[in-house]
């Protein structure tokens, strides 16, 4: 389709240029090998289409979902005329046409020009969609979705008004005797009987594509009630237990009973989002496909863990859904820890003194812009040493490290943090020091253990975090370095994984709200001092 688009642009330029390019298109199509790949295309689309519609087992399709579907389902009966009118009266009859007979056909009947016409803005937007729906799940699709959309508006845009001038250069030839005895002779357009015969058997195409159609819908009657009578399994989800019908698969009979499933690839088997827990009995289950297989090795799913969208249960079955209903593309490229597992991290509590006390004596936006520049400060430092900045805690901020790194490596990274943040937050001073601004102090708690990470929230505003008991701590720690007047206080885990001397820092046992028992800590009196420690521990 975009050959034979970009061959229509050519009309902007001359219907000759047209002529000679499709020269080069006959010599693709109508050779052995393109004819092979071009019908073979067709068939196979066409009938993958029918069978999707014969699977699907509920309607509740998105926008663009539904405009593909009623799109290409309209597509055989349009392109019927176009293909009779062209292939298959060379093939039968040897009439050769050309853009001159088509341009001839449409320009004396505005009819058929339209429905060419919108043959052509169907063919292309069913295509995109299904081009969009398949890209949409690579990396590189959002960096070149822009230069797509441009080339899918342009070019058939482009075609359409190559058409159009085309259509302008030769009618005035329409009523030329020696024109139309060259372009409109039977070696083109063939003889009355022909085109009767082609009338007939696109006719009979027609009524054959429609009873495909209407035998689809039957046999998808006819399997309904069938199931209607096999009987119904219950499917046990968190907040409530479904009635479904043997065959549906989960996403289907979710759907179907109002319970929402993320499904970003529209059940196709291609995104993860619809994955389930099975909980209980795996041993009935029927077997993934080599396809979902691959999927679930892709994203590291645990044993139990299946795609809702394939999996078709026999049985009675307890699930469990492992991303939000509202799932997005951008859920699918986080990969399986953003459904909760746990983990080592290093936490950092970060608090801004005094913020309270600054904001009843300065107006509402300064307060807003030193709080963000201390943000700025701390996060900075802590993506330079390393780290991960998680979450905003009014003037504090959440962050962890070790995501990606081992624990010794994540102790290490969160306490050289702790260096480089006196270092900004010291440059922030020296840059607010011409103004009434006393010095912005802080406190730091690092704790070390593991967490449980994943998202957590509501739905649409559910965000990637950590909690936990070690994360608890690290709270608790910041919190005490008020009442312990020093800067940093870190965790003796922290400390002996990051390698700091025994002798290092001051040892104190501290209370830790909710904690049975002393927490063994190190205090800093600046944090400035914990960069050279670490550097003689190294």
């Amino acid at each position: 389709m975009t050959l034979h688009y970009l061959n229509h642009a050519l009309g902007n330029l001359s219907v000759e240029a047209m002529e000679r390019g499709l020269l080069i298109q006959k010599l693709i199509w109508q050779s052995v090998p393109g004819a092979l790949v071009l019908y073979a295309a067709l068939l196979t689309h066409m009938s993958l289409g029918f069978w999707a519609l014969y699977e699907r087992r509920q309607f509740r399709w998105t926008k663009l979902e539904a405009t593909q579907l009623v799109l290409g389902l309209t597509i055989p009966f349009l392109l019927a005329d176009h293909v009779f009118g062209t292939r298959v009266a060379l093939s039968l009859f040897g009439a050769d046409k050309g853009y001159a007979q088509e341009l001839y056909k449409f320009g004396s009947s505005p009819t058929a020009g339209f429905l060419q016409a919108a043959m052509l803005l169907i063919v292309w937007i069913h295509g995109c969609i299904g081009i969009h729906f398949w890209l949409a799940l690579k990396p590189f699709y959002s960096r070149m979705r822009n230069l797509l959309l441009s080339g899918a508006v342009l070019l058939p845009t482009l075609a359409l008004l190559g058409f159009l001038q085309g259509e302008r250069q030769v009618s005035p030839l329409f009523g030329d005797p020696a024109w139309r005895a060259v372009n409109l002779s039977p070696a083109h357009v063939g003889t009355a009987a022909d085109n009767a015969r082609l009338l007939a058997d696109r006719g009979d195409t027609l009524i054959f594509l429609a009873g495909i159609l209407v035998g689809v819908i039957l046999v998808r009657g006819l399997r309904r009630w069938r199931e209607h009578w096999v009987g119904s399994i219950r499917l046990t989800f968190p907040d409530r237990t479904i009635r479904a019908k043997r065959g549906l698969s989960v996403l289907e009979a979710s759907l179907i009973a109002g319970v929402p499933l993320a499904h970003v690839c529209g059940g196709r088997g291609r995104c993860s989002t619809c994955r389930v827990r099975v909980l209980g009995d795996l041993d009935d289950l029927p077997e993934p496909s080599e396809a979902e297989q691959a999927l679930l090795d892709r994203v590291h799913a645990e044993t139990g863990v299946r795609l809702g969208c394939q999996l078709r249960p026999a049985h009675d079955l307890a699930l469990l859904p492992l991303l939000p209903p509202h799932a997005t593309l951008a859920d699918v490229r986080r990969g399986p820890s953003r459904s909760g597992e746990e983990r080592y991290a290093a936490v950092m509590f970060v608090d801004m003194r005094g913020s309270t006390r600054r904001a009843e004596r300065r107006l509402p936006y300064d307060t807003v812009f030193l709080i963000n520049q201390f943000l700025n400060a701390v996060s900075s430092a802590v993506i330079e040493a390393g780290g991960q900045p998680n979450q905003v805690l009014g003037d504090g901020l959440l962050a962890v490290f070790g995501l990606k790194s081992t624990p010794d490596e994540a102790c290490r990274a969160a306490v050289a943090a702790c260096g480089v943040i006196a270092a900004n937050v010291e440059k922030l001073n020296a840059a607010l020091a011409h103004g009434p601004v006393e010095p912005v102090r802080f406190g730091v708690g690092v704790n070390a253990g593991i967490v449980v990470a994943g998202d957590i929230g509501y739905e649409r505003h559910a965000q990637f975090t950590v909690i936990g008991d070690a994360v608890n701590v690290a709270s608790r720690l910041q919190d005490l370095t008020r009442t312990l007047d020093c800067e940093v206080l870190i965790s003796e885990e922290v400390c002996r994984r990051a390698g700091l001397a025994p002798d290092a820092l001051p040892v104190r046992e501290v209370d830790a709200r909710g904690r049975d028992g002393k927490v063994k800590v190190r205090a800093a009196k600046r944090a400035a001092n914990l960069a050279g420690l670490l550097e003689g521990a190294a």
